[in-house]
């Protein structure tokens, strides 16, 4: 099992209720999504046609691509609908002392 390590991306003052901010660790753009259900992250980049996801629309947990309108549970990066059968990577999340912190594999790591 390989060892995930916790890296600081935003305040979570920086992300209200029902928005989504996007992040960058490393090479590794993500998007933070504040929902009723709780803070989670995914790659910012839709698998269909790459456009940015922070530049979308979320309703809920459903994250939907600008473009296409590829939609995506924030939870889990499922693929709810739209033309990608491609799920989204997605990050376990926490707040601590009021900050969003993503886990990462090492190799996801900033060098």
């Amino acid at each position: 099992m390989t060892e995930k390590t916790f890296q600081p991306v935003l305040a979570l003052a920086d992300v209200g209720r029902g928005r989504m901010r996007s992040c960058r660790i490393g090479d590794l753009e993500l998007v933070v999504c504040h929902t009723r259900d709780g803070v989670f992250a995914v790659d910012n980049h839709c698998t269909h046609a790459f456009a940015r996801l922070s530049e979308g629309y979320l309703k809920g947990t459903a994250l939907s691509c600008p473009l296409h309108g590829a939609t995506y549970d924030v939870r889990t990066g499922q693929v709810l609908g739209g033309p990608t059968q491609i799920p989204l990577a997605a990050y376990q999340t926490r707040v601590v002392d009021g900050r969003v912190e993503v886990a990462l594999p090492p190799e996801a790591l900033p060098k």
